[in-house]
């Protein structure tokens, strides 16, 4: 007895020794070549297999195998009409499969392969002879080998996985501005993508590739609350408010991934070209609201566009957990590599210090975390972080999540000026058609003008003209022409003293108007105020200003 157990036993350990595993890779982690209009076109409803019937499509699968040693490619397919004869294509080798007619599922063995290393597979299936009157349904592919240690991606989602870079900053700096710059190089541009450079606790801002024919500026603000859905169920409490928009900016609210507000400008933007992004931030503490504006630099002019600002309630809060990251946003084409690079990170703190931002951590979301994606990478390329998303690439070192980078510094603090910005002519001409539109309607009146600056004598002086390098002493009251909202006077009947060199250009070139012992009403243009920029919470960007001055003295310098 003793004799026969031992026998047994032996016999089931080496029957277990050759035993193989097999590995099942559902059809809809699969892509179709070209790629399909929508992903509801390539996978049926019931079953959620492939359904192929263009002759003119191919089919990839991707894995990566683990260990080495030998494997074998099945198919599991059926087709109603006829057989059909499918090539599979591994490492430019092709072998022929027959898929025989059948109204259920059939094993259809391949080709075996041989594995030398750990490494990314490309499974490419082409139709030799298939009709378009034959309908192919592939339900998955079957890998068999003595281990089974391969690695795919075991859900619906097929988009790459978003990776994302942190930048870690002291809680003690009062963040208002956040500086990025991209480059895209070529051919790492694939459509259904956004490149993020300026993210924070509240908003996100970057460069999206939306079709073959349209590329976008995305610069979107999220509501308070919980609601991630439906934006109708938001109460307007909660809601973000936009103050101010670039010309041809489209705003409108979304949801679907949180709510808020979001803008977007279409601009044929290029890779290989560098693209500088700045988030500014207002805090307002005593209301609980941050207007949060987002500027991009357009290399071919020279100059600024502001995208749109947006006032977000519940907030009073500098800008905190900065962050940039590239995305792949449909399933199609998440095969495809996607790559970037941002360099020269900057924030300016609320005492006016600009800080270069050198380090980064790698994260990555869902996808990457449950290692359903492995095809990403990060790191440091002539001195700028780059994101790698996609590709399934073997010349590329899969990244590790929580990785840190660090570049060197290069002390290239940048220097903004967006009172000369890409829409200030077509804003001027908006603005001048208001101010005479106010004027017919009676809300305001005018002497005249000087240098683009709209003024009223409301009381003549007496004694010498204000000079533009005069410290002068006066009462003022500054208001919105657009509501009459004031957001700046002086106060308990005390006078202000300062140098008009210090001060906008309309107030220098308007009290030029006034004597010593006057009233003066200026109406300034936003381009001699404060142009595209957020002032203060008080102030959106392209604010037409009034200001009621009395000129007490003036002091000649």
């Amino acid at each position: 007895m003793k004799k026969y157990f031992v026998f047994v036993v032996c016999f089931l350990v080496i029957e277990n020794l050759f035993a193989q595993k097999s590995v099942t890779i559902p059809a809809y982690t699969a892509y179709a070549v070209p790629a399909e209009n929508d992903e509801d076109d390539l996978f049926s409803k019931n079953d959620s297999s492939l359904i192929w019937n263009d002759v003119h499509q191919k089919v990839e699968f991707y894995f990566y195998a683990n260990s080495p040693g030998y494997f074998n490619i099945n198919i599991l397919a059926k087709n109603k009409i006829g057989n059909n004869i499918i090539l599979i294509e591994v490492d430019n080798k092709k072998f022929s499969v027959t898929i025989p007619q059948s109204n259920s599922y059939q094993l259809c063995k391949g080709p075996k392969i041989f594995n030398n290393e750990p490494r990314f597979y490309r499974i490419t299936l082409t139709a030799k002879n298939i009709s378009k009157k034959i309908l192919t349904n592939i339900l998955s592919l079957q890998l068999v080998s003595d281990d089974g240690n391969f690695q795919f991606n075991k859900k619906l989602r097929r988009n790459a996985a978003s990776v994302h870079l942190r930048y870690p900053i002291s809680d003690s700096n009062k963040v208002t501005q956040f500086y990025n710059e991209i480059t895209v190089p070529k051919g790492f541009d694939p459509i259904h993508t956004y490149y993020m450079a300026c993210g924070f606790a509240r908003g996100y801002f970057g460069i999206q590739v939306n079709s073959e024919h349209e590329r976008r500026v995305i610069f979107s603000v999220w509501d308070a609350g919980n609601e991630a859905v439906d934006r109708s169920k938001v109460a307007d409490s909660n809601k973000v408010q936009l103050m101010a928009k670039g010309e041809d900016v489209i705003a409108e609210g979304f949801g679907n991934e949180g709510t808020g507000g979001h803008s977007h400008w279409v601009y044929p933007w290029n890779t290989d070209s560098t693209y500088k992004f700045l988030v500014n931030a207002i805090p307002d503490s005593i209301t609980h609201t941050t207007i949060y504006s987002g500027y991009i630099y357009l290399p071919e002019f020279q100059k600024w566009k502001l995208i749109a600002s947006f006032k977000a309630p519940r907030d009073g809060k500098y800008l905190n957990r900065l962050y940039s990251f590239s995305e792949n946003f449909s399933g199609v084409n998440g095969q495809l590599m996607r790559k970037a690079y941002f360099g020269n990170q900057w924030i300016q703190t609320s005492n006016g210090k600009w800080i270069e931002l050198t380090d980064v951590q790698f994260t990555g979301d869902a996808t990457a975390k449950a290692f359903d994606r492995i095809d990403i990478a990060a790191g440091v390329e002539n001195n700028n972080f780059f994101l790698l998303n996609g590709g399934f690439d073997n010349n590329v070192k899969i990244g590790k999540l929580g990785e840190q980078f660090s570049r060197l510094a290069n002390k290239q603090r940048p220097v903004i000026d967006v009172t000369k910005n890409i829409d200030s002519v077509i804003e001027l001409k908006k603005e001048i058609a208001e101010i005479y539109k106010s004027v017919a309607d009676k809300k305001i009146d005018t002497s005249g003008s000087v240098n683009g600056v709209y003024y009223q004598i409301l009381k003549e002086g007496n004694g010498e003209n204000v000079l533009v390098n005069d410290t002068v002493t006066v009462y003022y009251r500054g208001s919105l022409l657009s509501d009459g909202s004031i957001f700046d006077q002086t106060k308990d009947e005390k006078p202000a003293t300062f140098s008009l060199s210090r001060v906008i250009k309309g107030w220098q070139i308007g009290l030029s108007k006034c004597k010593v012992g006057g009233k003066i009403r200026l109406i300034i243009p936003s381009a001699l105020a404060y142009s595209i920029r957020t002032r203060s919470a008080a102030i959106p960007p392209n604010s037409i200003l009034v200001f009621d001055i009395e000129v007490l003295k003036v002091k000649h310098t």
